[in-house]
């Protein structure tokens, strides 16, 4: 390098340095996790459950209570994971039964194959299904499959081992593990199913909340005025109950008095018509 270039060099304006990207706010953060995760959690609900209204409210459920404890699950080890093991719980509880609105079966898939893989599916036991759609599904592996269904390892390969051995014995062209990968995908996309924007989570979350503190509130008001209530009426010493009467051994028990006899009424109205006071009440009379 030559003097020349070294002094140009010197007057040259040092180069800025890029400067850090902002940290996401906690709304786009949400926003962000919900972009990635929600689309493949509604089709994934879907399988899981054989409802699309319940997959829909079951993912819009997971995100409401992901945005409600957005602190904790924001520094989870795996964010995806938490809202995703809160949406199968909520789709595979069995009190959907009773609402009117699940009470009746939903229309199949269009396509037989599909209808078919639904069925066996949908047949086989809550933890069985879970475990095969999370394996072969999603693609966890076998140890995070375990912690997600809160099961040891060997009891979620046996429950693994068991649904393959189902779905095989009803359809057996999906006996290949990845031929029956493929098919799970297959049938998930096919059903056009749409989750909610962001946004409207976040809203219904934050009503959600304020209903359950109103109602925490209301709660809290009422017990503490049917407290104030019971210390006002209820009595300020102890009042021991009266035990009830017991016979006495030799004494007759005390009997209600009847009808007088003539002999009785006849000495009545004769001390009626005698004076209160005077000589007769001092010393008796011999008949």
């Amino acid at each position: 390098m030559t003097a020349r270039q070294r002094s140009e060099d010197q007057h040259l304006p040092p180069t800025p340095e890029p400067r850090p990207e902002a940290p996401l706010t906690p709304a786009q953060a949400f926003d962000a996790l919900y972009a990635f995760c929600a689309p493949a959690l509604v089709r994934q609900t879907y399988l899981l459950s054989g409802r699309r209204e319940l997959a829909r409210e079951s993912v819009e459920r997971a995100f409401q209570a992901a945005w409600q404890r957005w602190p904790e699950v924001a520094r989870d080890r795996d964010p995806a994971g938490w809202v995703r093991a809160t949406a199968y719980d909520f789709a595979l509880s069995p009190w959907h039964r009773f609402r009117p609105r699940y009470r009746h079966p939903e229309p199949p898939p269009s396509d037989a194959s599909d209808r078919a893989l639904l069925d066996v599916l949908l047949e086989l036991p809550p933890p069985q299904r879970r475990t095969l759609l999370l394996y072969d599904g999603v693609g966890l592996d076998l140890p995070d499959t375990a912690a997600e269904t809160e099961a040891t390892t060997p009891a979620a390969a046996n429950r693994l081992l068991h649904a393959r051995a189902a779905v095989a014995t009803r359809l057996p062209g999906l006996s290949d593990p990845a031929e029956l990968h493929e098919r799970l995908a297959e049938l998930a996309s096919t059903e056009r199913l749409r989750a909610p924007k962001p946004a409207v989570v976040r809203d219904g979350s934050e009503r959600r909340a304020r209903f359950w503190t109103r109602a925490a509130i209301a709660f809290t008001v009422a017990l503490i005025g049917t407290t104030a209530l019971t210390l006002r009426t209820a009595p300020t010493q102890y009042e021991p109950p009266v035990p009830p009467g017991a016979t006495v051994r030799g004494v007759p028990p005390r009997v209600a008095p009847g009808p007088l006899s003539s002999k009785e009424l006849k000495l009545r109205a004769k001390l009626r018509e005698e004076m209160q006071n005077g000589p007769e009440r001092l010393a008796p009379q011999t008949e």
